[in-house]
């Protein structure tokens, strides 16, 4: 599962006497060596000239310092270097590295879309040794921005309710999944975003985990569920189709190992 690797030591103060590993983004995609998919190295960053105001601390892991930063223009050091997106990643890469990549692009997306006040259109200024974006004219703080998530799968005896979403880019069937409204709790999204994508009411939830997931800022918080009434229908803008899967069933392809859906499923996924 996408996650921060274990023995990683977040700093957001740069950490003198170690020479960095830089994860430099442009829209979203990670800087690699094409052949490698590794970082570049010191004299491959020389020909970028980062703006030193567009690095950012980010940690320890491994006996390695991190920092990330960000581009405007998708510039190359050179022909043995691209950018690729995060998804393309999943499972070429490892874990411990994707998860450490994703907590770097979620750092400079807050960066990138904070370099502005959004109250006085001031320039923002960070705060030393705090994760935090001021305005020297109005005082209006900016701090990393996390959007959370709740998803579910619910359980109606050997079955469970899988769907596929409208404008997910993939077209997988996977548990449903909505974002927190202003002033509800996670059980009560849970309970208002199950009726209005698929008419059903459920009881019983229960927590099973949570995951960052840096597209571009979601933290995914999921639960099972019990059926407790109502008949399949779907809301058409948010769903495109969903469905009891039960044992004897032919299952969809499901959600990719790095996420939580797929740990979800795959714990309570009715089998014979």
């Amino acid at each position: 599962m996408l996650h921060t690797p274990p023995g990683f030591s977040p700093s957001i103060l740069p950490l003198a006497g170690m020479p960095p590993q830089t994860f430099v983004f442009h829209r979203g995609e990670l800087l690699l060596r094409n052949n490698s998919l590794a970082l570049p190295q010191a004299d491959a960053l020389d020909a970028l000239s980062l703006a030193p105001q567009r690095i950012h601390p980010l940690g320890v892991w491994d006996g390695r310092y991190y920092q990330a930063a960000w581009l405007d223009e998708a510039l190359l050091p050179g022909p043995e270097f691209g950018y690729h997106g995060l998804r393309a990643l999943f499972g070429v890469v490892d874990d411990g590295f994707l998860g450490l990549a994703g907590r770097a692009m979620q750092l400079v997306e807050w960066a990138r879309t904070h370099r502005y006040c959004g109250v006085c259109a001031t320039p923002l200024q960070l705060l030393e040794g705090e994760r935090c974006f001021k305005c020297p004219q109005c005082g209006h703080s900016a701090y990393p921005r996390i959007s959370p998530a709740m998803m579910v799968l619910i359980r109606k005896g050997e079955q469970v309710l899988l769907a596929m979403h409208t404008n997910s880019p993939y077209k997988r069937y996977t548990a449903l999944a909505g974002f927190l409204e202003a002033g509800e709790s996670i059980e009560e999204a849970v309970h208002r975003e199950v009726y209005e994508e698929v008419g059903l009411r459920v009881h019983n939830l229960q927590y099973f985990a949570s995951q960052s997931w840096p597209f571009p800022h979601s933290l995914m918080i999921a639960f099972t569920a019990d059926y407790l009434d109502g008949e399949i229908r779907v809301q058409p803008e948010e769903i495109a189709d969903a469905r009891w899967f039960g044992p004897d069933d032919e299952w969809p392809e499901l959600p990719v190992k790095v996420s939580v859906a797929a740990q979800l499923i795959d714990a309570h996924r009715p089998r014979r």
